[in-house]
């Protein structure tokens, strides 16, 4: 390797040409992870097509459980206030095979790795390029450990994870209520149960939210979530009557 060339920006690709193996280098410029063991690399970016006696399958299995964690723990630490159900539709958009495809293409991994030569020959699928994302991870994980898989995957995630930030946000009008009411009124809101009706297993609730001494519109759910939800939604309506959202 060239002298004063950091590991960081390459890995190294071992090309077969007849009775002889060496080594080429291929820049990856982007790569936002300094690996102290570059042979990590070299076989993260290692395709079963290409036939090589070790491939980049087990990295790929670990990178997904890395991944997995890490977006599953951004998400929880961010929505403080959404349900399993909620955090769980979240992350299935950050790490769905599309987005793990754009930031490999991002990353320049396609390039970068060695295929066999119906892949080199044409654009590659979404799958490889999620699975060549998920092994880079899962090499990253073996390389520094978790605080830097979680590193790289907030960096090269960053987009897709401020999107569902985002729309979580607009989603979610208790989290807005509630920021709302930090910021003008230095206090938290409260939800009171006016009524419920029904049986058991088919219960509705009718809520209202309060916030510096004013009970706002009361608004009927299917659980007590669902009311709170739509109370705080009344409330905003209301603020934003007033021009104070």
């Amino acid at each position: 390797m060239a002298s004063g060339i950091p590991h960081s920006l390459y890995c190294r690709v071992r090309i077969s040409s007849g009775i002889q193996n060496r080594c080429a280098v291929v820049p990856i410029p982007n790569l936002p992870h300094s690996f102290r063991n570059p042979d990590l690399l070299d076989l993260a970016l290692t395709h079963s097509s290409c036939g090589a006696s070790r491939d980049n399958e087990r990295l790929e299995f670990l990178g997904d459980a890395a991944l997995d964690l890490v977006v599953a723990e951004e998400l929880f630490r961010f929505h403080r206030d959404l349900a399993e159900g909620d955090l769980t539709e979240l992350k299935a958009s950050v790490v769905s095979r599309k987005t793990l495809a754009e930031a490999a293409t991002t990353l320049e991994l396609g390039s970068s790795a060695r295929l066999g030569q119906g892949l080199r020959q044409r654009a590659l699928p979404r799958s490889v390029l999620a699975n060549l994302y998920e092994a880079v991870l899962g090499a990253v994980y073996l390389d520094g450990g978790l605080e830097a898989a979680r590193a790289f995957a907030v960096a090269t995630l960053s987009a897709p994870l401020g999107a569902v930030r985002a729309r979580a946000r607009e989603a979610n009008p208790k989290q807005r209520f509630q920021q709302l009411c930090q910021s003008r009124f230095a206090a938290l809101p409260a939800y009171v149960v006016i009524e419920s009706r029904g049986e058991a297993h088919a219960k509705a609730f009718l809520v209202a939210a309060e916030a510096d001494r004013e009970r706002f519109p009361s608004a009927w759910g299917r659980t007590l979530k669902e009311a709170e939800s739509w109370a705080a939604h009344e409330a905003l309506l209301v603020l934003a009557d007033r021009g104070l959202v």
